[in-house]
């Protein structure tokens, strides 16, 4: 009897299937026609978001009487960098570079500093009063003084026509320091209490403990300030009245928009024909905006290893 039940036993346990088995969640494949549709419109979304930026890179790289005539759709036409050699050898764009580097670097380090160092009391949780502390600084990151107030206290501080006006007033950002106090709650306390208990105090245990292990937020945060200082331009239309403290920006922004900058100038030394001159100008703005987007384009890849653990981490944990 005892065997028949034993038996009895085993069969069910070998036809029985784990709801949570390998297999048994596994989603299926749908039909052929509609794997179609997914890649053809997959594929039509990439080539609607990236032809802008390829239609400048081949304008800029074409027979200059072609690009100007905008006969150029899929591929170069008379393929020719005149227009780059003539870029490369005007040094106001080069200074512009220069003080958009400055720009970067600087407002990228202080970004990071204050986020860090204001994140952390925040994200202890015996901290007195720290509910109200995260809810009064939510206030100012939706409400601003406006544009007015804000000049009128850059002057004030006699930051006007410096490059202080740009490093100093993007150094804070309250939304920044919110998602890294997210990312340290997310830290395991025993990881925290070890290092206390080895003797370290909040300095040590912030830069030798907490911030390694949050490379992935901090990698999000650098690329975010990167590319948003770098493609800033109305800052220092607004506090930079001296051309040679704008940054690359503001330079392509004069060169389109504002028509300031004579082409003509980089172009010829001496007296051409008036119609290829023309038409290298029509060019070099298409050679210009290649020039200055393509280093904030390769900086992606050496921040992609943290990129989307740190936005998915930072913004939906805590």
């Amino acid at each position: 009897m005892n065997n028949m039940v034993d038996n009895s036993i085993n069969f069910n346990i070998k036809s029985y299937k784990n709801p949570c088995s390998k297999n048994s969640g596994r989603i299926k494949e749908g039909t052929s026609f509609a794997n179609f549709m997914l890649y053809f419109f997959a594929v039509l979304i990439c080539i609607v978001t990236l032809y802008p930026f390829y239609y400048v890179v081949i304008m800029s790289i074409s027979s200059p009487i072609k690009a100007a005539s905008m006969d150029v759709y899929l591929y170069p036409k008379g393929l020719t960098l005149g227009s780059y050699r003539l870029i490369v050898r005007d040094s106001k764009m080069w200074w512009a570079y220069m003080n958009t580097l400055i720009y970067v670097i600087c407002g990228t380090f202080l970004t990071l500093l204050t986020s860090i160092l204001g994140a952390y009391p925040l994200s202890v949780r015996n901290l007195a009063g720290r509910k109200w502390l995260v809810s009064y600084l939510i206030i100012p990151m939706y409400f601003g003084g406006g544009l007015i107030p804000t000049f009128l206290l850059i002057n004030k501080l006699g930051l006007y026509n410096t490059r202080w006006a740009i490093i100093i007033p993007g150094a804070v950002s309250i939304w920044y320091i919110i998602l890294v106090r997210t990312y340290f709650i997310t830290i395991p306390d025993s990881m925290k209490e070890s290092a206390f208990i080895d003797g370290a105090n909040h300095f040590q245990l912030l830069f030798k403990i907490v911030v390694p292990v949050s490379k992935p937020i901090l990698a999000v945060i650098s690329i975010y300030t990167i590319v948003g200082i770098w493609n800033s331009w109305f800052s220092a239309l607004v506090y930079l009245p001296n051309e040679m403290l704008h940054p690359l920006q503001m330079y392509l922004y004069r060169v389109l928009v504002q028509q300031t900058v004579d082409l003509k100038e980089l172009a010829f030394d001496e007296m051409a024909e008036a119609a290829e001159m023309i038409f290298t100008n029509m060019q070099l703005k298409y050679s210009i905006i290649v020039f200055t987007t393509l280093p904030i384009i390769f900086t992606y890849p050496f921040f992609q290893k943290y990129f989307i653990k740190g936005v998915m981490l930072g913004s939906l944990k805590g």
